[in-house]
């Protein structure tokens, strides 16, 4: 499953004031320390070139939570991107709301018929110029694939999923952390990236900076994400 994603912001007050109008709505309230905030399985910081082009989707166990994730951001100025509705074009049960966040990501709040069992997090979507080149990656990391086609793959997870279209402009600078159920899984992801040709972003190991147990590798994928394989040992 998707543990957590982290994106890099121009201005982390700015972006805290968006995320936190929209988000608190949705019940998720922000955890800050000196390098990052959180609310829940999402993160932001400065510590790097910013994030851009993403599409970030948070469930919505009911409508009104979207039509209310909607009316919060509008009322405080932010960029609408798209009225609450359906999408029957995603799903016949899809229901969602878009925002534009300080740095033009765009963020959405969703309701379908499938309940989200852990985490926010309900769906990203990134742009690439190499669809197969990211197939590639995941495929040689272990991953399992939902949607395969030449212009879009989408990586399945237990809860929510991750896709990659072919566009323009590409998404820049994400951070996708992938839960793993041990430590050896961990090894194993950093191994068969590493292996594969894949750039190391940092060996298996502990990182008890975040905290006692946190056993995390990182390498990036072809377009320069930074994706990691994590287990909290919890």
């Amino acid at each position: 499953m998707i543990d957590h994603v982290g994106i890099r912001v121009a201005d982390r007050g700015a972006s805290e004031r968006f995320y936190d109008t929209v988000l608190s709505v949705l019940g998720l309230e922000r955890y800050d320390d000196p390098e990052y905030a959180e609310w829940g399985d999402f993160a932001l910081g400065t510590d790097g070139p910013v994030t851009r082009n993403l599409h970030v989707a948070f469930y919505a166990p009911t409508h009104a939570l979207v039509d209310a994730f909607h009316r919060a951001g509008v009322a405080a100025g932010y960029e609408d991107a798209g009225a609450p509705g359906p999408r029957p074009q995603y799903r016949d049960d899809y229901y969602g709301a878009f925002l534009r966040d300080p740095d033009g990501n765009s963020v959405e709040a969703v309701h379908t018929g499938r309940k989200l069992e852990t985490g926010a997090i309900d769906h990203l979507w990134l742009r690439t110029s190499d669809v197969a080149a990211v197939k590639a990656f995941y495929l040689a990391t272990g991953h399992q694939l939902g949607v395969d086609e030449p212009d879009h793959v989408q990586v399945l997870t237990d809860g929510g999923s991750v896709s990659y279209v072919s566009g323009t402009p590409v998404t820049e600078h994400v951070h996708i952390a992938f839960s793993a159920p041990t430590n050896a899984a961990v090894d194993a992801f950093h191994a068969a990236a590493t292996e594969a040709g894949y750039k190391d972003n940092g060996a298996p190991g502990e990182r008890a900076v975040y905290h006692p147990g946190y056993y995390g590798a990182f390498v990036f994928d072809p377009d320069g994400h930074n994706v990691e394989a994590v287990n909290h040992n919890r």
